[in-house]
């Protein structure tokens, strides 16, 4: 059975940097309808460790939810828009796991970018992301942490690979916010 991406990119106007993951999670995980919903995906504790010195910052810890409305705010304020490299696919096990993501289509990332034309930064939010941006910028795929420069849609445009944000990914949560850190000197 296949999948189509359910939500719409988030682009704000003054996006400088496009954070990219790779598909999300199976709706029955979601805490909230946007991006990184599962609350057991750490990205808004990253964020909230890296911009705010607060891992719960953008954590409704009560209701075991995430504030919504504070990330969009945020993430609009800032410039940073959001999407995922598969439009479409199909999961081997109905989970979250990217192991189990076949992709069967893949972002138009031509397209998304002539929409954000401040945008001069791509962000990978983990391995299989990392390997669809690196396949269509035509790069070798950079370390963890690291980036590489590539003239694409008549920019220049700085692709980082970061650490996955995701609880399977074998690192603590303050090891990823020091690395995810370098979008303090993007912004």
């Amino acid at each position: 059975m296949t999948e189509r991406h359910p939500l719409k990119p988030f682009l704000p106007k003054n996006a400088r940097v496009l954070m990219l993951g790779s598909f999300p999670p199976p709706m029955k995980r979601w805490k909230m309808p946007f991006y990184y919903p599962n609350f057991q995906n750490d990205m808004w504790r990253i964020f909230g460790i890296v911009f705010f010195n607060d891992i719960n910052h953008f954590i409704d810890t009560d209701k075991k939810t995430f504030k919504q409305d504070e990330i969009v705010d945020f993430l609009t304020i800032n410039g940073v828009a959001i999407y995922d490299t598969a439009v479409e696919v199909e999961r081997a096990n109905n989970d979250a796991s990217d192991a189990n993501l076949n992709i069967l289509e893949q972002v138009n990332l031509e397209e998304i970018l002539a929409q954000i034309p401040d945008c001069k930064a791509i962000i990978s939010t983990g391995g299989k992301s990392a390997d669809v941006v690196a396949d269509i910028l035509g790069v070798k795929k950079p370390e963890i942490g690291d980036f590489v420069e590539k003239e694409f849609c008549n920019r220049v445009i700085k692709f980082y690979r970061m650490p996955s944000s995701s609880r399977a990914y074998p690192m603590k949560v303050g090891k990823k916010a020091e690395i995810y850190s370098v979008l303090k000197n993007i912004l």
